[in-house]
Parts: structure tokens; C-alpha cells; sequence
């Protein structure tokens, strides 16, 4: 796997995460490079402190060897032994001097503090535990190195939790400062995903930074303009639907009085196909007021079990399979009417309908309607949902369709809070599902 499509599958999907990252990856790097220039400042300031202690140490340390006998120097050289150097007569002067900045730094120093009358010279003897040396010869011609021993790093234990809490500081910031700017993108998509033709929507509110309030004041002006443009099309659909059943009905009365049977019945035969149109226009009309049922807890298998049984009671082949005891809060005329359309569509392509229940342990629950019948083509599950659509092989305006039924079934669904869903079964028939979320209402 390449470096740039492992980048692309750790890059964060959502804007909340993208902006987490550059923020944090960004501040971060920031208190890093702080931390390493103050790191490098007091360094440069500790090595030229050492630097000027080392010679004035040192001054002090070789002017004591001077005046002391050659015989008693080397029980004088633990006494000046330091933590981080010590002197050791008789190591030879080097060939060449060192070239190291360090070097350079520190045998300038020592040279300048014991004058004239010393040569100093730096080495690097490639000694465990030795980083350095520094050469020099006592007056007597006695050869004197200073052996200084290799820095350990030592950062102090409140350092490491200053940094600790730092970064903890800079983390909480980040995801607080991101969360502040993404949330209300948040709430103005989840208010678009609220806009449906039976959606009724609070509105957004209108408070926040200048740019949130102006896209919530335009998400409210789209939502209310949806809204009348919906409430209007229903209205003219309604009263047309509901204006054409007075032309209809003296229009079958005239075709009572007609002498000739064959027409008669051609015209009656019509006159009834426009009725049942009428009749479904009226009724996904009033579909679209569904939302203004109060919801209330009810038993969902005392529900279906009463529709199950007024459709046995007329000798319809309608089953209802064992489901688990279930108490829901919905708007149960809504749903019966979801349920009673979609087993009024299995019984007028198959004859025959079964309920199924199931639930997950969210609280989502599922209701299925399944039958035998012709199916559906694969490629139009999706567009039966759709007002006055009919497939005319399978469905057509002979067996009493008008191309409503499931149209009004998914209008009232949404009011509900859940959606319709459609799949061929195997071995033949049609399964449509209806999801219902666990705090849809």
C-alpha cells in the first residue's frame, strides 16, 4: 500500500474530524518547535555557563598544583574533582586539536582565564564515558588534562507533565473550537433531512454567529415557502378530486337511462375507474395531514391484530405471524391506514397477505407485509413509491389500480418518522418493509 492511499483511507470523512486534525496537527507541530527553540536557548546558555565556570574552576584548580610538591599533586586531584570533570596528570598533549565548536568554546575559555603562559588544547579521546579532553602543561613541564564526562539529558519530572497538560489543553481546545463551528452545520442538515412532503418541522433557531443565523433565516424562508407550495398542491388536488364526483355521479345516472346494455355498461365501467381515481386523489390528500395526529403509546399486536381480524371477518386471506408483545408511541390511525394499504395491495395482485414483526434491541421496529403475487422489476422498486405511477404488465388499471396506493402508504410512513422499502421475495411476491426508528415521534 502506498504512503498516498494510506493517507487517503486515515483522512477523516466528516468536516468535524478534517478540522480537528489540521487544528491539532497544526498546534501541536507549533508547541513542539516553541519547546525545541526554548530547548536549544537554554542549552546554548548552559554550555557558555559551563564554559565560564569550567575556567574559572580550572584557574583556581591548576594555580593549587602549581604551589603544591609534584609528589603530593595527585592526592590533591580528588579533592578537585567535579560531577562533571576531572584532572589527570600525565596524559600526553594530542597531535591535533579538535575542530569541534564545543572544543573551541572551551579551550578558548580556559585559555583566556590562565593567560598567556598555558597552551590549551582540546582532543576527542573515543573514551567510554569521556566526551572530551583539554590539554595543557604546568610549568614545570608536568602534562595535565581536564577530562570532562558526556552530558546526560536531564529534563526535570514537572517538565514533562507541563508539556503533558499542555497538550491535554490544546486537545480540548481543538475539539471544542471545531465542535463550536461544525455544530450548527449539523443542525441546518439535520433540519434539510427534516423537510418532507408530510414533515412538519420546527423551525431552526435563528441565534449564533452572523453567517449561522443568516443560513438558518434562509433554511426557515425555504421550509415555509416547501411547506405552502405543498399545502397549496394538496388543496387543489383535494377540491378537483372532490369537484369531479358530482359531474360523475349525474353522469352514471344518465347512463341508467341508456336503451343499450353494451354501452351502458362500457360507460358505468368507466364511470367507476374515475370514481376510484377520484377517490384515492381524495384520500392522498388527506394523507398529507397525517402529521397532526398526536402520538400516543399503543399495543402494537392488539393494532394489528384488529385489522388482521376485520380483514377475516370480510374472508380475506390475511395472517398476522407470531410476533414479540410491543409497545410503541406512534399515531395509530396513521399506521393502520400504512398497514391497510399495503395489505390492500397484496390482496389485489396476490389474493392473499401476511404481517411480520420484528424489533432490535434499539427499539427499532420493523413491520412487514408480504405476499405471492407478480412482483415488482427490480429496476422500478424505487419509482412505485411515486403518485400515479402503474406498471402496466403486472398492474394495471383493470385490476382497480390508480397508481396511489403506495404513494399514500410512503407519504404516511414519513409522517410516522420511518420509510418504505421494497424487495421481490425468492420463489415469487413482493415484501414491502416498514422501518420505524426507536424515537422516530
Amino acid at each position: 500500500m502506498s504512503a498516498v492511499s494510506l493517507l487517503q483511507r486515515l483522512w477523516p470523512r466528516s468536516l468535524f474530524g478534517r478540522l480537528a486534525l489540521i487544528f491539532l496537527v497544526g498546534l501541536v507541530a507549533a508547541h513542539a518547535l516553541s519547546f525545541w527553540l526554548v530547548f536549544m536557548e537554554r542549552g546554548h546558555a548552559a554550555r557558555s555557563m559551563m564554559a565560564n565556570y569550567l575556567a574559572r574552576d580550572t584557574a583556581s584548580s591548576v594555580a593549587i598544583l602549581e604551589r603544591v610538591p609534584p609528589e603530593e599533586r595527585a592526592a590533591w586531584l580528588p579533592r578537585l574533582e567535579r560531577r562533571n570533570y576531572r584532572f589527570v596528570l600525565g596524559v600526553a598533549l594530542p597531535s591535533k586539536a579538535s575542530e569541534l565548536p564545543l572544543a573551541r568554546q572551551l579551550s578558548g575559555a580556559v585559555a583566556q582565564v590562565l593567560g598567556p603562559a598555558y597552551q590549551v588544547l582540546a582532543s576527542e579521546p573515543g573514551q567510554a564515558g569521556v566526551q572530551m579532553r583539554l590539554h595543557l602543561q604546568l610549568k614545570d613541564g608536568t602534562p595535565l588534562a581536564i577530562e570532562l564526562n558526556e552530558p546526560g539529558m536531564q529534563i526535570s519530572p514537572w517538565v514533562v507533565g507541563v508539556l503533558a497538560a499542555q497538550l491535554a489543553l490544546l486537545l480540548l481546545l481543538t475539539w471544542y473550537a471545531v465542535r463550536l463551528a461544525t455544530r450548527p452545520l449539523q443542525r441546518l442538515a439535520d433540519a434539510a433531512d427534516a423537510l418532507g412532503p408530510a414533515a412538519s418541522a420546527q423551525p431552526l433557531s435563528e441565534e449564533g454567529p452572523r453567517e449561522v443565523v443568516q443560513a438558518a433565516r434562509a433554511l426557515n424562508a425555504l421550509q415555509a415557502r416547501v411547506a405552502s407550495y405543498l399545502a397549496e398542491r394538496m388543496q387543489i388536488l383535494a377540491a378537483v378530486s372532490h369537484d369531479l364526483q358530482t359531474p360523475i355521479t349525474r353522469m352514471r345516472l344518465r347512463a341508467d337511462l341508456l336503451d343499450d346494455t353494451a354501452l351502458r355498461d362500457k360507460l358505468q365501467g368507466d364511470l367507476n375507474a374515475m370514481q376510484a381515481l377520484v377517490q384515492e386523489g381524495i384520500a392522498y390528500a388527506r394523507s398529507a395531514h397525517s402529521a397532526n395526529e398526536p402520538p400516543v403509546r399503543v399495543d402494537l399486536h392488539a393494532l394489528l391484530d384488529s385489522l388482521v381480524c376485520d380483514y377475516t371477518d370480510a374472508g380475506r386471506a390475511v395472517q398476522l405471524l407470531e410476533m414479540p408483545s410491543l409497545t410503541v408511541a406512534t399515531r395509530p390511525q396513521a399506521l393502520r391506514r400504512v398497514i391497510g394499504n399495503l395489505v390492500d395491495n397484496a390482496l389485489k395482485f396476490a389474493g392473499a397477505a401476511e404481517i411480520a414483526v420484528t424489533a432490535n434491541e434499539a427499539g427499532a421496529v420493523c413491520i412487514a407485509v408480504r405476499d405471492r403475487g407478480p412482483g415488482i422489476p427490480a429496476d422500478q422498486l424505487q419509482a412505485v413509491l411515486k403518485p400515479f405511477y402503474r406498471l402496466e404488465n403486472s398492474r394495471s388499471r383493470e385490476t382497480g389500480g390508480a397508481g396511489l396506493g403506495l404513494a399514500i402508504a410512503q407519504q404516511l410512513a414519513e409522517a410516522l418518522g420511518g420509510r418504505l422499502a421494497l424487495a421481490n421475495r425468492e420463489g415469487g411476491g413482493l415484501e414491502v418493509y416498514l422501518h420505524l426508528p426507536a424515537a422516530s415521534l
